[in-house]
């Protein structure tokens, strides 16, 4: 069972770490890296952040892919 804390922890780091995403991305775009660099650095920031939004899933049901 998951708690109401645990939820509301899990929402703000999610918020947090989608705001952070959601700002590498904008600096990449910014930055105008030549393309091949720029398609690179867009699918490792989306890669990672998949990577996150999966274990925090997994974390509530108790068998995360990553422990921290």
């Amino acid at each position: 069972m998951v708690s109401g804390s645990a939820l509301v922890s899990l929402f703000i780091t999610l918020i947090v770490v989608a705001l952070i995403c959601w700002l590498l991305w904008w600096l990449v775009g910014y930055m105008g890296l030549p393309e091949p660099f720029n398609k690179i650095a867009r699918v490792i920031i989306a890669v990672i952040a998949v990577v996150f939004l999966i274990n925090m899933l997994l974390g509530l049901g108790g068998h995360p892919l990553i422990r921290w």
